[in-house]
C-alpha cells in the first residue's frame, strides 16, 4: 500500500513523464503551458519533429539563458531553439498540416477534461481571450491526444470532471490525462488510474476526481526520475 505524503509533482516531472510517450518517428504539437517543457525531456534515442503551429517544423528544447533569439518563437511566444533539418512557413501551411492529419501526437493543457474525454481549454466566459487558438483544429485532427493539467483549479476543486462546465474545445478527443497526481487512461469505464505519482495514495486521487475513477489492476507508481 502506498502511503500518502500528498507529494505533488512539479510541471516538469509531469512533462517529463508525457515525455516518454513519445515514440521514434512521431510528428508532434506541442501546446502552451506544461506541454511546451516535454521538448525538454525527450528520451535518448528516440528521434521526433515538434511541429508549431505557427510556422516551424524541428522545434528544439528552451535554449539557455544569454543564448534566446528573440525572433525564434513557439505559438506560445516562447523563445525556443530549432534542430537540424528544421524548416519555417506560415500559418496556413501549418494548418494544413494538422488538419491533413500529420501530427501523430499532441499535448495540451486543460482547463477541465470529462470522463469522456471532451476538453475545455480555450475560453472562461467573462475574461477576454485573444482568440481560440489552434487547440481546436488540433484536437479535430490529431492521432492521439494527451492532456497535461493540475488535477485541481486554484479554489481546490477538481478538473476532471462528469461534465465540463466550460465551452468545448473537443468532444470525446483525449486518450491520456497526467497531472500532479497521477497517469489517466481515459475509456469506456471514465478515469482509468494507471500510475500513481510518488508519495500519493488512492485515496488522495479520489478526493481530488469528480468524474468517474476506476483503479488499474496494473497499478503501479510513475517513474519520474
Amino acid at each position: 500500500m502506498i502511503c500518502s505524503t500528498r507529494t505533488m509533482l512539479t510541471k516538469e516531472q509531469i512533462a517529463k513523464r508525457i515525455a516518454q510517450e513519445l515514440q521514434d518517428g512521431f510528428y508532434v504539437n506541442l501546446g502552451i503551458g506544461i506541454p511546451t517543457l516535454v521538448a525538454n525531456y525527450i528520451p535518448e534515442g528516440v528521434e521526433v519533429v515538434l511541429q508549431s503551429e505557427n510556422g516551424l517544423l524541428g522545434m528544439g528544447p528552451f535554449p539557455f539563458e544569454g543564448e534566446e533569439d528573440a525572433d525564434l518563437i513557439n505559438a506560445g511566444k516562447q523563445t525556443i531553439t530549432t534542430v537540424p533539418g528544421s524548416a519555417f512557413f506560415d500559418s496556413a501551411m501549418s494548418f494544413g498540416m494538422i488538419r491533413a492529419g500529420k501530427v501523430d501526437l499532441t499535448v495540451l493543457g486543460a482547463m477541465e477534461v470529462n470522463d469522456r474525454g471532451d476538453i475545455a481549454n480555450w475560453k472562461i466566459p467573462g475574461k477576454m481571450v485573444k482568440g481560440m487558438g489552434g487547440a481546436m483544429d488540433l484536437v479535430a485532427s490529431a492521432k492521439n491526444i494527451i492532456v497535461a493539467m493540475q488535477h485541481v483549479n486554484k479554489a481546490g476543486e477538481s478538473k476532471l470532471l462528469k461534465e465540463c462546465s466550460l465551452p468545448i474545445t473537443g468532444i470525446g478527443c483525449v486518450k491520456k490525462v497526467v497531472t500532479e497526481l497521477g497517469v489517466f487512461n481515459i475509456n469506456e469505464h471514465g478515469f482509468e488510474l494507471i500510475e500513481l505519482a510518488p508519495g500519493v495514495s488512492v485515496e488522495d486521487v479520489k478526493a481530488k476526481t469528480e468524474g468517474r475513477l476506476v483503479v488499474s489492476e496494473n497499478l503501479k507508481t510513475m517513474s519520474v526520475d
